[in-house]
């Protein structure tokens, strides 16, 4: 299993470290979808945050710190809703439940999904290694609901085709972020989510 990459703080209250590293997050998904990640200062991140540049490095050391904590806040988040529906009942239900739960997070997140994928490339080695696992993983989430579809004779599909549709349906829903600027013109959230259900589940045969 690939080790999570340690972020270094020199601070001890985990409380006070969650609320500052969530204040640091929303500040620096603002300046890199504004700036990009490479124009953007630690400095300006601090400020946008609320506090000083002193009190920025008693929780992060790097300014690549601060961007794994943007990816791996959407890893979390996406894992938390929908791990609650891999072990329920094996059904199609299911699987257009954890659909629209994972859309929902999408819209919710639409900002850090764009800076995720923008940014992730300058991610230090062993970071970019991590969140590339947890991508998996999420997709490992759909593979298991549709695996558990196919066992229990809702679905037919051979493992090639769950794992792409795993995949797929993983895309599909991060497209509402980058493509918002369309998308939003002509469908709400929910318009989009039941049309890819439809779409995703017309190609299985349903």
């Amino acid at each position: 299993m690939e080790k999570k990459h340690e972020v270094k703080t020199s601070v001890k209250d985990e409380g006070l470290i969650e609320k500052r590293r969530h204040q640091m997050i929303r500040a620096a998904v603002t300046l890199f979808k504004e700036k990009g990640f490479h124009r953007a200062t630690t400095r300006e991140i601090a400020k946008e945050a609320g506090f000083s540049i002193g009190t920025l490095y008693e929780y992060i050391r790097t300014k690549e710190d601060v961007l794994y904590l943007v990816c791996d806040s959407i890893y979390n988040e996406v894992h938390d809703k929908l791990s609650q529906i891999t072990s329920q009942n094996d059904t199609i239900e299911d699987l257009k439940t954890a659909i629209r739960h994972y859309y929902r997070v999408i819209d919710d997140m639409q900002d850090e999904f764009v800076v995720m994928y923008q940014e992730s490339k300058s991610l230090p080695k062993d970071a970019l290694e991590y969140v590339l696992k947890k991508e998996l993983e999420m997709v490992g989430i759909f593979h298991e609901i549709l695996v558990g579809c196919i066992q229990s004779g809702e679905l037919e599909l051979t493992e090639a085709q769950a794992n792409l549709y795993a995949h797929t349906l993983v895309v599909q829903g991060q497209m509402w972020a980058f493509r918002r600027w369309a998308l939003r013109k002509e469908y709400t959230i929910e318009q989009f989510t039941e049309l890819q259900i439809e779409f995703v589940l017309s190609g299985m045969g349903k």
